[in-house]
């Protein structure tokens, strides 16, 4: 599966957190579907596992689909040369088992 918006149009980056931040750019409309518990849950897991890692939350959320044997290349778009450098530190990123299955939980359907 190539994923195309793997970062959910900036949703996965922790740009968005409520409606006021939808004005932060264009693709703010397109993520307004994710402002709902589940996508609450997903970026609380984001936060707490890029903390163990020094990393931002872009970063993990890449570096956790490239973990993902159903998906074979996270499609991604960059806006300045500072998101491109954090996303190929998402190649290098190795979440362990324990960190995988957290972030599988918050995105599970309940």
């Amino acid at each position: 599966v190539l994923n195309y918006y793997a970062l959910a149009s900036g949703f996965l980056t922790g740009k968005y957190r409520s409606e006021s931040d939808l004005s932060k750019s264009m693709r703010g409309g397109a993520v307004k579907n994710f402002l709902n518990d589940r996508g609450y849950r997903i970026l609380e897991a984001l936060d707490n596992v890029s903390e163990q890692y020094s990393a931002n939350q872009a970063s993990i959320a890449l570096a956790w689909l490239i973990k993902r044997n159903s998906i074979t290349a996270p499609i991604v778009s960059v806006t300045s040369l500072a998101q491109l450098e954090d996303l190929t530190r998402a190649a290098a990123l190795k979440l362990n088992t324990e960190d995988i299955a957290i972030l599988d939980d918050a995105s599970d359907w309940k």
